[in-house]
């Protein structure tokens, strides 16, 4: 191991450096930080809004616009990290915390189950201000269905499950989380914020506060376990149901 580094120097580091450090591999200080988060986020928006509208003056498919509108800003979210830390640290699974045991699952589970029971009382609440509360995944899947039939409505509704969850907690959890922690933020204060940002980056704000306590619970589970991959089933387990309800033609939560 790198003298320079050891898991006392990297403030709430994932477990991986831990293991990484007892199984003796040599590390090094990871150079990247909240720098790489805030150009992720500006290119994450920048890429999105580039791929609508080269798609809408080439006129393509309306189910082509809206599912590449969808996941064209994980080359940002995702790519970033996973090539940031392979860059200047790493790389993403020690980094970035990316392992997830038997029992980083169980604790995944139980976070999202605590994030749908939240987020359900918080819709409630919303609607007695906003009774016609909706969310853009809803809107999304309706547009799919009218337009592209049953097949684009199913990728959609895997990419809510699936694909959202892994590229969302690899950027919030993973690398907007570590690089705050390695900056001396105190774990409870980086929960928030992580959570604050990723309620906010959904673009919604009459569904911010349905959105903010599934983000606490998922920072709290990062936190809990030291796994990004225990953040990511829970953060599967939140939107599991919505996209479930997308299918049978019924309005979803998905965070």
């Amino acid at each position: 191991m790198s003298p320079d580094l050891a898991p006392a120097d990297y403030a709430g580091c994932p477990v991986t450096v831990t293991q990484a450090v007892a199984d003796g591999q040599e590390l090094r200080p990871p150079r990247w930080g909240l720098w790489d988060v805030v150009w992720a986020l500006i290119a994450a928006v920048v890429v999105g809004l580039v791929a609508a509208s080269v798609l809408l003056v080439i006129d393509a498919p309306m189910g082509v616009q809206i599912l590449v509108g969808v996941v064209s800003p994980w080359l940002a979210l995702a790519g970033w990290p996973l090539f940031v830390t392979a860059w200047r640290g790493n790389g993403p699974r020690i980094d970035l915390g990316l392992s997830l045991t038997w029992s980083d699952t169980g604790w995944g589970v139980i976070a999202g189950a605590a994030g749908l029971m939240l987020a359900g009382i918080a819709a409630v609440i919303t609607q007695l201000f906003v009774p016609d509360l909706s969310s853009t995944a809803a809107d999304v899947a309706g547009q799919l269905e009218d337009s592209s039939g049953r097949l684009s409505l199913t990728i959609f509704a895997a990419i809510v499950m699936v694909g959202a969850p892994i590229v969302e907690e690899l950027f919030f959890r993973g690398l907007f989380f570590a690089a705050l922690r390695k900056r001396g933020v105190s774990a409870a204060a980086t929960v928030i914020i992580t959570a604050v940002v990723f309620a906010g980056f959904h673009f919604e704000p009459v569904r911010f506060f349905v959105l903010l306590p599934t983000g606490l619970l998922l920072g709290w589970v990062r936190w809990k376990t030291g796994s990004t991959g225990s953040a990511m089933v829970a953060h599967g387990v939140v939107n599991a149901p919505g996209a479930i309800l997308l299918l049978v033609g019924l309005p979803g939560m998905t965070p």
